[in-house]
């Protein structure tokens, strides 16, 4: 069943994004970003997590489960550091995803042939 819940919530995502994208006039950029906000607005108001531990990876993969991941991280290094926890815990909570990503652009810029758009 957890094969099931991660397909019909990544899918359910992916719906609401494609639906955006189709019947509004918002920017791909800006549809983004608001998956973003909304994984941070859903996980402060306890939303995302049970939602998250039902849906796996249906819910953690997609960019609303990176707004929750920041989200999570602030409100873990509040607890530990502070107030200066508010600018640290997102970045130590997605240091790992950054960095993949920072890594596998490099080596696709490096093994690829870019030429100039025309």
């Amino acid at each position: 069943m957890q094969y099931l819940y991660a397909f019909l919530a990544g899918g359910a995502l992916c719906l609401i994004g494609q639906v955006l994208i189709d019947k509004t006039r918002l920017t791909p950029a800006r549809i983004l970003t608001g998956f973003v906000v909304a994984g941070v607005l859903l996980s402060a108001i306890g939303v995302y997590a049970p939602f998250a531990d039902l849906a796996g990876a249906g819910a953690s993969v997609p960019l609303s489960g990176f707004g929750h991941l920041m989200a999570e991280g602030v409100r873990e290094a509040i607890d530990k550091d502070g107030a200066i926890g508010i600018l640290t815990g997102a970045l130590t909570a997605a240091s790992a995803g950054i960095c993949a990503a920072v890594i596998f652009s490099l080596l696709a810029g490096l093994l690829s042939k870019p030429k100039e758009k025309k």
